[in-house]
């Protein structure tokens, strides 16, 4: 029988692209596809490598997407490899950390790297090669400045000894990045990257070490390397010698930012389930649905999604447009996202109740593994205290951007415009700080202004005015306290590490509202259940209702700021999705569920 045809999205390419990848990795429910949910629940019990899945994301070209178009493959936008990344991880957490490392592993010579490294590297990239990321040690975990293992100066090249544990691919890799002392004082200039070709290493000369059991991921090889006496070539090394760290901070700067589409996927995921059990579960004569404390899970939970993937759709974009900025998104991205779906996914579990404990006889026992496996999403390049850390150390200037009203005006416009191009991605724009601060956050009071007008001309609702003037009451409040901090380089007060969470929280609704405001009148005209989104603010009110909630937390809420008739009003469009096998997205993205039956693609 021949496959209905679906028509594709009129305006956003990187959702097409992304959706028609999913269709083609072929329904989840296909007992005779690599992705089918319950032989992914036996891999992980067996805690073995989901060696068939991999293969599949190989097949399909999935590697050379995370090479840039200028170095031969066919990245060439952030966007696109994170909806791509997105509907991998939706289907399963441990196959897209466990293939998307070969990007991470990369990133350091697409940044630091010269022209002929990069066309090098990104041939073996794009041909399936596996390249893993040797950053961390045993003694020192994130503390990178510690690192013990060393890259000696030898004829022609440098000697490797030392360590490197609990790296994704370690074992599985062809190549290896390894961060190095090439200084014995150590410090910001004494260590550098080298690219290791382990094919080339003389027998003896490194080991890889047992795979550690892990609580999550368990079928991923997340083991160690040993280096002793490795000699390497001197075209090994990436940019020159004690550039690494300065390279490793930039490079994260980016692989920061795709960690979010791990945590959007794993959040639609245990969205998803959770929706098919309050539609099929009767309780009381009535859909557990139905009930409103469960109406109220449900929604809420769609309400965070929908506001960490505008978050996410505005770093991604910023990538390309707001470059400059990257130290603070990212960080941002990656403390806000990884931590709200965490939040998602446990009342989700709430939601379920005994079942979210099953190991077979619900969902395949998927939700439990997908509980275990996202935890690890906020740890990996740099856990949540680390990028607050970050934010904390450039609250002088994100004050005084803010207070300015500082923003690069037509980056912001472009980042936030869903339709619009975006220029190419150039790596040498990454700064290790924001010298001008934050344009995402310092665009609340001008995004706020902006909607009030649209409310007096009777084009936005009076009550997303009154939830967005409640946060930039907040966000006033906030910078102000910004403003006032001491930085201090030891024990940082638990009152610094509260007000950076209070930022990104600020930021977000920012940049909730300046996806709306850009893109309202567009989405709103597509003829698809996704425009019932956009229609009179639903979706940014409901965000920012759910962001003001964090924000004041057990405090009585100001008339028409609580949410409760906005997040009502969700439900229809939330189960609309499911039923339609949509993503939970603010943009039309059919997956392979809606691709037509099960029984018509087997046919």
């Amino acid at each position: 029988m021949t496959e209905p045809q679906l028509a594709p999205p009129r305006r956003y390419a990187p959702y097409d692209r992304a959706g028609g990848f999913d269709r083609s990795l072929g329904h989840p429910a296909r007992r005779d596809l690599p992705f089918f949910a319950a032989r992914l629940r036996e891999l992980d019990a067996a805690e073995a490598f989901p060696t068939e899945a991999v293969a599949r994301l190989d097949a399909l070209g999935l590697p050379a997407q995370y090479v840039p178009a200028r170095h031969g493959g066919t990245l060439d936008s952030y966007e696109d490899l994170l909806q791509l990344v997105r509907v991998v991880a939706r289907r399963d957490l441990t196959v897209a950390i466990a293939h998307t490392k070969t990007y991470l592993g990369a990133v350091s010579t697409w940044v630091g790297g010269t022209a002929e490294q990069a066309q090098e590297l990104g041939a073996r990239v794009a041909s399936g090669a596996v390249v893993s990321w040797g950053l961390t040690e045993r003694a020192h975990g994130s503390d990178l400045l510690s690192g013990e293992l060393t890259a000696t100066p030898v004829a022609g090249g440098y000697r490797l000894d030392g360590e490197k544990w609990l790296i994704n691919n370690a074992t599985r890799s062809e190549l290896i990045c390894v961060l190095a002392r090439t200084s014995p004082a150590g410090g910001t200039r004494g260590y550098s990257l080298l690219l290791v070709d382990k094919a080339l290493l003389t027998d003896g000369s490194h080991t890889c070490l047992p795979a550690a059991k892990t609580h999550g991921i368990r079928g991923a090889d997340i083991s160690g390397i040993a280096f002793d006496g490795a000699v390497v070539p001197a075209s090994a090394l990436i940019g020159e010698e004690g550039e690494g760290i300065e390279t490793v901070l930039r490079s994260l700067q980016i692989t920061r930012t795709i960690c979010a589409s791990l945590s959007l996927g794993a959040g639609d995921h245990a969205l998803r389930i959770a929706t098919r059990f309050g539609l099929e579960h009767r309780l009381y004569g009535k859909r557990l649905i139905d009930l409103p404390q469960a109406h109220r899970a449900l929604t809420e939970a769609y309400a965070d999604l929908l506001a960490m993937e505008a978050v996410t759709l505005l770093a991604s974009r910023g990538v390309h447009t707001l470059t400059e900025e990257m130290s603070v998104s990212s960080a941002a991205v990656k403390y806000l996202v990884p931590t709200t779906a965490d939040e998602l996914i446990t009342g989700m579990g709430q939601f379920l109740g005994a079942r979210s404990f099953l190991s077979e006889e619900f969902a395949h026992g998927l939700f439990a593994k997908l509980e275990r496996d996202h935890r690890i999403v906020g740890i990996f390049d740099g856990n949540t205290l680390v990028n607050l850390n970050a934010l904390i150390n450039q609250f002088a200037a994100l004050a005084r951007g803010y207070r300015a009203g500082r923003t690069d005006a037509e980056g912001l416009a472009a980042a936030a415009t869903l339709d619009a191009q975006i220029p190419v991605f150039d790596p040498a724009r990454l700064q290790l700080t924001s010298r001008t601060g934050n344009s995402v956050a310092a665009s609340l009071p001008r995004g706020v202004a902006e909607l009030r007008e649209l409310v007096t001309s009777g084009e936005a609702p009076a009550s997303l005015l009154t939830v967005a003037e409640k946060l930039l009451r907040i966000s006033d409040t906030t910078h102000e306290q910004m403003a006032a901090h001491r930085p201090s380089p030891r024990d940082v007060p638990a009152a610094a590490f509260d007000l950076a969470h209070r930022y990104t929280l600020c930021s977000a609704a920012a940049a909730c509202l300046q996806v709306w405001l850009r893109n309202r009148t567009t989405v709103a005209a597509d003829t698809t259940a996704t425009a019932g989104l956009w229609q009179d603010g639903l979706w940014a009110e409901a965000a920012l209702c759910r962001l003001a909630e964090r924000l004041t937390p057990g405090t009585l809420p100001e008339d028409g700021a609580d949410g409760s008739a906005v997040l009502d009003r969700l439900m229809p469009l939330l189960v609309e999705q499911y039923d339609s096998g949509e993503m939970f997205s603010l943009l039309p993205f059919p997956l392979a569920e809606a691709a037509g039956s099960l029984a018509e693609e087997a046919s």
